[in-house]
């Protein structure tokens, strides 16, 4: 029991990110965009999401970073991502998604933790898991 235990927790961790139409009903996403790994936009984005951690999980958060071409956090193509999300390829950009796939916030600049909290929880999904 105990090694089926450990097998399956090691296959979720190891398990390849589904794409983000994949995540739909399921998980918010933070989508972050840059066109290096670099940009101080960026870096900060990342700072608020590190320090913001539990609000993160509490809320069903997965961060999806679109950096250049690469893409981490979920099986998406860059060029996809950019196209369907409307994405800069030189600047930055953030958007959050709801749990129903639409677009709930967009900025060229990072998004506070303290914003990204009120959009989720005045989400009518999020007031429901709160019931």
């Amino acid at each position: 029991m105990i090694k089926l235990k450990l097998l399956t927790a090691l296959l979720l961790t190891t398990a390849v990110p589904t794409n983000i139409s994949g995540m739909r009903w399921e998980k918010r996403v933070l989508l972050v965009a840059a066109s290096d790994g670099g940009d101080p936009l960026l870096r900060s984005q990342r700072r608020i999401i590190a320090e913001w951690r539990s609000g993160v999980e509490e809320r069903d958060l997965v961060v999806v970073e679109v950096i250049g071409n690469k893409v981490t956090g979920a099986s998406d193509e860059a060029a996809t991502l950019r196209q369907r999300y409307n994405l800069p390829g030189n600047d930055f950009s953030v958007v959050l998604i709801g749990k129903d796939g639409g677009s709930k916030l967009r900025q060229a600049r990072p998004i506070s933790a303290e914003m990204l909290e009120k959009t989720i929880d005045a989400m009518p999904m999020r007031r429901d898991e709160t019931r």
